[in-house]
């Protein structure tokens, strides 16, 4: 099983920590309150721990459970406590009417977290186009992307040990067109669907 780091704790640090320590992973939470990152590893259980904000994870995967907004100024702010680390990009850059990415041109918050991580660290992406209440509840398939295929085997190994099935898209340049995925999750959940009991799949046909 992996060992895990969640920077982080709002409810997709909660839901991925949950499913993280069912499914046998040893899991540390960080956060920039330490009592609610006490808290969130007393109620996640499993021996879950915490760890002190700014200093060396302890997993060697480490989730990025953060609005857009601050997530390259976090990992900009660990520095080299990241180095060698598997850092996985969760968030969606969505703009003030949910119909669009807040940056301009082919670029996600992915690629600028490996713009700004340590040399050795490799950046996946991960869990951005899974509502939260399907991923408590269901198994969705999970896309990736990430230069690094050894990066990207362990964040999969991860993602199947919670149940799910993890798809590899391709490199980080394609987590612009995951982030855009996200955009287009939304525009179905307030209409053709109409509710947020879905996720993007695969179904593969023979024949």
């Amino acid at each position: 099983m992996s060992s895990i780091t969640i920077i982080g704790t709002g409810n997709m640090a909660r839901t991925i920590g949950k499913l993280a320590v069912a499914g046998g992973n040893s899991v540390e939470v960080m956060g920039r309150d330490q009592s609610k990152a006490d808290d969130l590893a007393k109620a996640l259980g499993g021996g879950a721990t915490t760890g002190k904000w700014g200093a060396v994870p302890t997993g060697d995967i480490v989730i990025t459970a953060l609005l857009y907004g601050g997530v390259v100024p976090v990992v900009a702010a660990y520095g080299d406590a990241l180095a060698g680390k598997v850092i996985v990009d969760i968030s969606n850059p969505f703009n003030a009417s949910f119909d669009g990415l807040t940056h301009s041109g082919e670029t996600s918050i992915a690629q600028e977290v490996a713009k700004v991580a340590p040399a050795d660290a490799s950046v996946v992406k991960a869990f951005n186009t899974i509502f939260r209440n399907v991923l408590e509840k269901g198994r969705p398939d999970v896309f990736i992307a990430g230069d690094d295929p050894q990066a990207k085997t362990a964040v999969g190994a991860f993602i199947e040990s919670l149940g799910l099935r993890p798809l590899d898209v391709g490199g980080l340049k394609m987590a612009h067109w995951l982030e855009g995925m996200g955009v287009v999750t939304v525009g179905l959940a307030g209409n053709g669907v109409g509710h947020g009991d879905f996720a993007l799949g695969v179904n593969e046909f023979t024949g």
